[in-house]
């Protein structure tokens, strides 16, 4: 499913680049501008989901950001770079020096400048995200161990209506720079979509599905049912009012998605998911995310940067592009990725221990899947 969130968001940002011409890029407009908020959306609720899911009892603080670096660093510092050295060699422009250093030390979501001032591989604002969650999951996953079962889905709730009240807290804000594609202003869409603290609801909603799975709490909706309301509130979203198809339209079918997978998968039954393509294919989820945006603006530069075709050459051209982002996501993955996380996430030092209960059969098997989940 990884990949399956990964590919909309590529699909989302190959209509800004406007490959298709007339009536095709209006079709390809409507089909997958939602996919954009629905695949950040649903890694951000994985996050928290998987790191609940694999913690183990016997791991420490420092294990845990350890390998969270390890996982995420090296690839966004290798992006960064290729950004960088694109910006300057290919496109001609100068590096901006505190975009720079916001982007290094990943901080570049804590500013509403990053609407205005998007630079280098623009998709890593969401590791700017990550940071914050990693940094609170050792406090967070104590807070949520100590909810009772039964409080769970309350706990889950009052996350849904705080994530419901931030558009009321973004009109708050000062306007500024309308941005059309979404019709709110800069300031709005930042609180709202790309604002760390706002997003760490999400982190939290899928810490706390994560529990309610493990206790063995009923789910409203089995793994077919969650995707056909993934699939119902895709489709409306672009209905209701802007600032709520951003996040909060999907926030509960995708959560739902999740925890019924984990369910699913639990009790034994396979999915297309689970088939060893796709496993693959979410293996190197991550980098083809982190690359999928400057191959896309740099092969659009390279075939002709305002150069749009007809429907049928224009899908060939997305294709060839999505299947060269998936051949260096591999690389990546095979060349950077895998080896760092090999060689540098365990250590035999010793830290404080991240406060879990005692494993049950579900965390069990997840420790033994932990290298494959994160």
């Amino acid at each position: 499913m990884r990949f399956v969130a990964a590919a909309m968001v590529f699909f989302f940002h190959a209509t800004f680049e406007h490959f298709a011409s007339g009536g095709a890029q209006g079709v390809a407009e409507k089909s997958f501008i939602q996919g954009g908020w629905t695949g950040v959306g649903f890694f951000f609720i994985l996050s928290g989901f998987i790191l609940t899911w694999s913690t183990r009892a016997r791991d420490t603080t420092s294990a845990f950001y350890r390998r969270r670096f390890f996982k995420v660093y090296p690839l966004h510092l290798l992006t960064l770079i290729a950004a960088a050295a694109l910006m300057v060699w290919v496109a001609g422009a100068p590096i901006d020096g505190w975009q720079a250093v916001t982007h290094l030390f990943l901080l570049q979501s804590w500013s509403p400048d990053i609407m205005v001032r998007s630079g280098f591989n623009g998709v890593a604002w969401s590791l700017s995200c990550e940071v914050l969650f990693y940094a609170l999951f050792p406090v967070l996953i104590r807070i949520v161990n100590r909810i009772r079962p039964e409080r769970l889905w309350l706990s889950a709730g009052v996350v849904v209506a705080l994530v419901l009240a931030v558009p009321f807290v973004s009109g708050l804000l000062p306007d500024q720079t309308l941005v059309p594609m979404v019709n709110l202003t800069s300031s709005d869409m930042w609180l709202v979509y790309m604002f760390p603290g706002t997003r760490l609801l999400d982190f939290v909603f899928g810490i706390i599905l994560a529990k309610v799975v493990m206790t063995g709490r009923r789910l409203p909706l089995g793994f077919g049912g969650s995707l056909a309301l993934v699939a119902v509130a895709y489709v409306a979203a672009p209905y209701f009012p802007a600032p709520y198809n951003l996040v909060g339209v999907m926030l509960v079918p995708l959560g739902l998605l999740v925890a019924s997978a984990a369910a699913h998968d639990s009790a034994g039954r396979g999915s297309w998911f689970a088939t060893r393509p796709m496993v693959w294919l979410g293996e190197i989820s991550f980098a083809f995310y982190m690359l999928h945006q400057l191959v896309q603006s740099y092969g659009h530069r390279f075939l002709g940067a305002t150069r749009s075709w007809d429907t049928v050459p224009a899908i060939g051209v997305v294709g060839a592009l999505l299947a060269v982002t998936v051949v260096l996501a591999w690389l990546a993955y095979a060349l950077v990725e895998r080896p760092v996380m090999k060689r540098f996430s365990r250590s035999r030092r010793r830290g404080h221990i991240i406060a879990v209960p005692s494993a049950a059969p579900a965390e069990a098997a997840a420790e033994e899947r932990q290298p494959a989940l994160l």
